[in-house]
């Protein structure tokens, strides 16, 4: 059985094949970093209008790669939601054309629930029940996860999610764009102690995020200080201090609560070095496990949404002929089939 993938949901084009007997076969990404640099964030309409240059050609590069033609797919997974509406119309379109075209089943996706998967691509792969910590630039959540489609939401943030909070705290600093990797890898070269940032919300019960705050804080320090590189360095090295120590202490409340002994990370802010150090060495004193994807599979790509969409057609999902985009769709709303 072939999937042919299609993530289309933000500023990456992704493309790939997963067959059920030897994984990803063939994969292809495109990223729009470059376009939006311009402008310091992502523009929509550019977003479509690339996704709509790119998606084809990529789809093309793919199946000649895996060396299958569209005979051999058996079905179109695509990023039905959540996401920007014209990319994900893109995709949707697209994906929903050529499964008419080669006479095989189409297969919408949610974005967060190939995230949430992407982890069980690996040789060494979590069994269900797992917690998972989904943290990307547009979501920051935990999720009970019990089987494929059986979710809970324990905590999710109320208004920055993590990665966009260090793309905020980036700008702030005039670190260019994408600004979360760039802080990363400037509070590398940062001095512990130097400054204390607040760990939001976890100084009262709960397993919600709060990131918006940390972003404040770091303007008012930024004004305070006296703009030295070291001094720039030193309050990236808090900030995300800040960020990682509220993550674990709501990851280690959330598997306290539901007694799980795994846990899986996934989304951008997942490649996050100081992020995997810290869970690493809170799963090993709980006697746990913490589970990744690979870091090209951390950010938007087709591999997810082509195994998300395997694991939904083996559910028995299928698409009609309209076409459905969800830009809002809450992962608690999916179901087994």
């Amino acid at each position: 059985m072939n999937i042919l993938g299609i993530e289309t949901s933000c500023d990456e084009t992704g493309i790939a094949i997963y067959n059920e007997q030897r994984g990803i076969i063939a994969e292809a990404l495109y990223s729009q970093i470059e376009l939006h640099a311009e402008y310091g964030g992502v523009v929509p309409e550019l977003a479509s209008r690339d996704h709509i240059r790119k998606v084809a050609l990529l789809t093309e590069q793919v199946m000649q790669d895996a060396k299958l033609s569209g005979a051999d797919i058996d079905a179109v997974a695509f990023t039905q939601g959540p996401g920007l509406i014209g990319a994900l119309l893109v995709g949707a379109t697209f994906a929903r054309s050529l499964a008419f075209s080669w006479e095989c089943e189409a297969v919408g996706v949610h974005h967060m629930e190939g995230h949430l998967l992407a982890p069980l691509l690996e040789d060494e792969k979590p069994e269900f029940p797992f917690v998972a910590l989904l943290v990307s630039g547009g979501h920051s959540m935990l999720v009970d996860v019990k089987a494929l489609g059986d979710y809970t939401i324990l905590g999710e943030s109320i208004d920055d999610a993590a990665g966009e909070a260090f793309d905020k705290t980036a700008k702030l600093m005039e670190l260019g764009y994408p600004g979360g990797p760039r802080l990363a890898a400037l509070a590398e070269q940062g001095r512990p102690g130097q400054y204390r940032f607040p760990r939001p919300m976890t100084d009262r019960p709960g397993l919600d995020f709060s990131f918006s705050g940390l972003k404040t804080f770091a303007a008012n320090t930024l004004r305070s200080c006296d703009g030295s590189e070291q001094a720039l360095a030193d309050i990236a090295y808090a900030f995300q201090e800040a960020v990682v120590d509220t993550l674990m202490i709501k990851c280690r409340r959330a598997l306290e609560q539901t007694g799980h002994k795994r846990l899986v990370v996934a989304g951008g802010v997942s490649a996050n070095q100081s992020l995997r150090s810290g869970l690493a060495s809170l799963m090993q004193k709980r006697g746990g496990q913490v589970y990744y994807p690979r870091p090209k599979f951390c950010t938007d790509n087709g591999a997810m949404i082509a195994y998300a969409g395997y694991c939904r057609f083996k559910a028995g999902a299928r698409e009609p002929l309209a076409i459905q985009a969800r830009p809002r769709w809450p992962i608690s709303e999916l179901q087994a089939s």
